[in-house]
């Protein structure tokens, strides 16, 4: 089959297409015709030599697909040939073909094409993950959803939206708001213009929010720390901004009894990842079908411009999903 791939890491220009040896199924395994994948900031790093693939994952890039079951494993008992599927996989996305255990597979929402399919699974399941079993984000609570407008901010943003949060906060640049706003945030801060402390201090009276979805981690830590209420959760799910504290004030933490979770998914166990994609379609799928949910795509690329997309992803002027489709 043909896959995209690179040679040694590095930029962009590193990845070109060549041919690979197809994926064989596992018992529990599917074998897709790929018809899409998507682009996530873990594929720049792993271009970069800087987030290598879990033990056991295929080498090539790609988290997500969607597509056609053209072969199964001897025990699969969830899928036929033709079915149409999407789901998270731990790599392999940018090929023709890839694997995918049966229960990470999800049926693609009546009247979705396979793009927006593709677009789903990384980034809701991650703010899924964050915002239901991570944080528990009640009904009622106030949330500060950092990059906004980024694929799993606007996801989070959704989702907080179908668990009755009181108010969802965000930060994003100026001419990514109406968006936010349009999906369910309530007031969107200018992370380049304005200080979220400040703004969030006096939004809320002093009082501070539920709970914060972080990807910048240092630069921001401190002022999360200040921005949260009374046991407020903050969830770190990148580093984005960098991996060093200089000073940090664990009163703050106590006086307010504070939690603080770092995870990824990626890594996750496969059993973990099961359930979470079960718990998650059970809630969204139906949601999905009746628009109360909908993936945010940015841009679609040709495969074959793979290095372009990587690029455009790079300079930050993506507001939501950056999608590959691959041509018959």
């Amino acid at each position: 089959m043909q896959a995209i791939i690179f040679d040694q890491p590095g930029s962009a220009e590193q990845l070109r297409i060549d041919h690979v040896s197809t994926p064989t199924p596992k018992t529990r395994e599917i074998l897709i015709k790929v018809k899409a994948t998507a682009l996530n900031r873990a594929d720049l790093l792993q271009r970069e030599g800087k987030y290598p693939p879990p033990a056991g994952a295929s080498s090539i890039l790609g988290l997500e697909v969607s597509g056609e079951v053209v072969e199964t494993g001897s025990q699969v008992a969830r899928w036929k040939r033709g079915d149409q599927v999407f789901g998270l996989i731990p790599g392999g996305g940018y090929a023709e073909f890839a694997v995918i255990h049966e229960d990470m597979a999800m049926p693609m929402p009546p009247g979705f094409s396979f793009t927006d399919a593709t677009a789903i699974p990384e980034v809701f399941l991650t703010a899924y993950q964050a915002l239901k079993w991570i944080a528990c984000l009640q009904a009622g609570e106030t949330l500060l959803v950092h990059a906004g407008a980024s694929g799993v901010g606007t996801a989070a943003i959704q989702l907080a939206k179908q668990f009755k949060a009181k108010e969802i906060i965000v930060t994003a640049s100026a001419t990514k708001h109406a968006l936010c706003h349009k999906l369910g945030a309530n007031l969107s801060i200018d992370y380049r213009t304005q200080d979220f402390e400040e703004k969030i201090q006096e939004h809320t009276s002093g009082r501070g929010v539920d709970v914060i979805i972080d990807f910048i981690a240092a630069p921001y830590f401190n002022k999360n720390i200040e921005s949260l209420a009374m046991d407020g959760r903050l969830v770190l799910l990148a580093t984005l901004g960098g991996i060093k504290v200089e000073e940090i004030n664990l009163l703050k933490l106590l006086s307010k009894r504070l939690q603080l979770t770092a995870s990824t998914l990626r890594s996750r166990s496969l059993n973990y990842q099961i359930q979470l994609t079960k718990d998650f379609a059970d809630f969204a799928l139906p949601r999905f079908e009746t628009q109360e949910l909908r993936p945010i795509i940015d841009s679609i690329y040709s495969w074959k411009d793979v290095v372009e997309a990587h690029k455009y992803m790079e300079s930050n002027q993506n507001s939501g999903k950056i999608v590959l489709q691959l041509e018959e």
